[in-house]
């Protein structure tokens, strides 16, 4: 599994909003998860791992590779789903939308069409390889983004929030498909059910890392903030 190794990290938007303050974590487990309140900090956290965000004192690395100088190399490792997959949904069709990020693999026409059929088949999407993307359903576009980051082969997959937008039946189904995935899964959650299994549990509250334990005791810290 990678190891991710985040040391003195704090981050900033402007001069005065600190959104994360002296996280010190390492991680190289299987199944990690990420709670904490709205504004806690959480999806900044998330977005570091893959370079998105970088820190404003710090340093993140993948791996021993560092967001800030090596960040293509470390997006080639550390794929990233959003809360809502019409923001990663790019191409017109569902085939087109999985294809795109085998652009620049050095691969062969043939070799990126077996892949993506082969991506279709994994996530019940073949029959919709020339549906427009925008058209599927919401638990069919999480699908779709989950299909467009792993036919890249990531060895890490970060996800925010997967199921916010989802009904319980696409939320469930959704966690069936991460729980199967050979990928190292860093999980940011509001349901907590989805961190069944999982090995460990990071809190965020105020910008700070203040729980990092097996999940049954962070999720007992979380609630005891929440209350």
């Amino acid at each position: 599994m990678p190891v991710i190794e985040v040391r003195g990290v704090s981050h900033r938007y402007g001069a005065d909003r600190t959104v994360l303050s002296d996280v010190d974590v390492s991680i190289s487990e299987a199944r990690v998860g990420v709670i904490g309140a709205n504004g806690s900090g959480k999806s900044t956290f998330a977005r570091m791992i893959n370079g998105l965000v970088l820190p404003t004192a710090g340093q993140v690395t993948v791996d021993g590779l560092d967001t800030r100088t090596d960040g293509r190399e470390v997006r080639r490792r550390v794929g990233f789903c959003f809360t809502d997959p019409d923001a990663q949904i790019v191409m017109p069709t569902v085939g087109e939308d999985v294809a795109f990020g085998l652009r620049r693999r050095g691969l062969s026409k043939p070799e990126i069409a077996e892949r993506v059929r082969a991506a279709l088949v994994a996530y019940g999407l073949a029959d919709h390889a020339d549906h427009p993307a925008h058209l599927l359903s919401g638990g069919q576009k999480q699908l779709l983004a989950l299909a467009s980051v792993l036919v890249t082969e990531p060895s890490l997959l970060v996800m925010d929030e997967p199921t916010t937008l989802l009904d319980l039946r696409n939320s469930t189904m959704i966690s069936h498909v991460v729980a199967g995935l050979p990928q190292q899964v860093l999980l940011v959650t509001h349901h907590l059910d989805l961190l069944d299994g999982f090995e460990r549990v990071l809190v965020f509250d105020g910008g700070r890392l203040v729980c990092d334990d097996e999940p049954s005791s962070a999720v007992a810290h979380y609630r005891k903030l929440m209350s």
